[in-house]
């Protein structure tokens, strides 16, 4: 009989804890059984977070994740929307909103003064620079360049200093391949050096006398070592001011250039560490205002907001290298308090095995 009184005694106790337990996190969503919903900062750019300033609405990847944890936890909320993250993360830290729902970067620096859920989505940073290469003008400009007629001209020299041994050596021996006009013998001279240097042999025009030969048995062995070499350079040049002047691709032609990025994003540090010259801005679309105008050289960002931008804005070309940098995770920002972290963690996981998050990503970014 004790035995049996002690057993319902101590199934009573655990049924007390566990709606102690449940009113407790009860009383983390609805504030101390108050039926007030969960405030969550709104910050980020598309298409993590989208504003509609026509008619205030919210959507995005991040929402649409935070909505689907708040419905399968049946918490009530609404949403803050902030300009920017710096100001959201302000005003979680005062305590004016319960979480931060958006493209948030999990750094070192803010896990100092913020708790995260387990990441989302999986970004990294990247680099956009106009594409100039994509008109008519710039991609036969390069052959209008000072690197292009610096090395032709100096081709051309070799040629004529060539062309005018041949006929110094052969306008007495052979007036009729190389007469006595300077004009017309040097000209000669240069046609044979040509034929002689691409091997081609027409026959028309062959050296007689013995200086003559010496010239060409000469500018054969040159050619033949120096001809590849020559047109290569001629080739190296053309493409490199096709560059010159063209993308910014990699972070080795970062120093001395203006690199705009946004106020508060882990790009600031990476501009610094390659010596590029930080400009800060408040939001992406004026970043990239800049770089349309030419106010800066290239734009650094988190990489599926700026294909996502490219996308939407074709007719700016805009280049996007292959390239990625910073590896970083986006997850959901609470205060050093929250209770809120565990469940959201647990819905994230849930989420992730049933593929939700990918179908999210994928309705906005499309399927990789």
């Amino acid at each position: 009989m004790l035995k049996n009184k002690f057993h319902t005694l101590l199934y009573a106790l655990s049924i007390m804890a566990l709606a102690t337990l449940s009113a407790h996190a009860q009383n983390v969503v609805h504030n101390d059984g108050v039926n007030t919903p969960l405030i969550v900062a709104v910050a980020g750019d598309a298409p993590f977070v989208i504003h509609n300033r026509a008619d205030d609405s919210l959507e995005g990847i991040s929402l649409s994740i935070w909505e689907n944890v708040a419905r399968e936890k049946r918490w009530q909320y609404q949403y803050k929307y902030f300009e920017t993250v710096d100001k959201a993360l302000n005003a979680l830290q005062q305590g004016q909103v319960d979480l931060l729902a958006g493209p948030i970067s999990i750094t070192s620096d803010r896990v100092k003064d913020f708790r995260f859920s387990q990441p989302y989505y999986q970004s990294s940073l990247t680099i956009a620079s106009r594409d100039e290469n994509s008109t008519i003008w710039a991609k036969i400009k390069p052959f209008f360049s000072m690197q292009l007629l610096i090395a032709v001209s100096i081709f051309l020299s070799l040629l004529a200093a060539v062309g005018l041994l041949f006929w110094l050596a052969e306008r007495h021996h052979s007036p009729e391949q190389f007469p006595a006009d300077a004009k017309r013998g040097i000209a000669n001279g240069m046609w044979l050096a040509i034929v002689t240097m691409s091997t081609t042999g027409y026959g028309d025009m062959a050296p007689v006398s013995l200086k003559g030969r010496i010239v060409a048995g000469c500018w054969m062995v040159i050619s033949l070592i120096f001809a590849t070499s020559m047109i290569a350079g001629i080739a190296s040049t053309l493409t490199l001011s096709g560059f010159s002047s063209s993308n910014i691709t990699q972070v080795e032609q970062f120093p001395g250039k203006k690199i705009a990025t946004k106020s508060g994003s882990p790009a600031i540090d990476f501009i610094d560490e390659y010596q590029g010259k930080t400009v800060l801005v408040t939001t992406l679309p004026e970043a990239m205002e800049k770089l349309k105008n030419k106010s800066v050289d290239a734009v650094v960002f988190d990489r599926p907001q700026l294909m996502f931008y490219k996308n939407n804005h074709k007719a700016d070309n805009i280049h996007i290298p292959n390239a990625e940098y910073y590896k970083q995770g986006y997850g959901f920002a609470f205060r050093a308090d929250s209770e809120l972290i565990n469940d959201v963690n647990l819905i994230l996981l849930e989420l992730a095995e049933d593929q939700k998050i990918e179908r999210i990503t994928a309705e906005y970014l499309g399927k990789n």
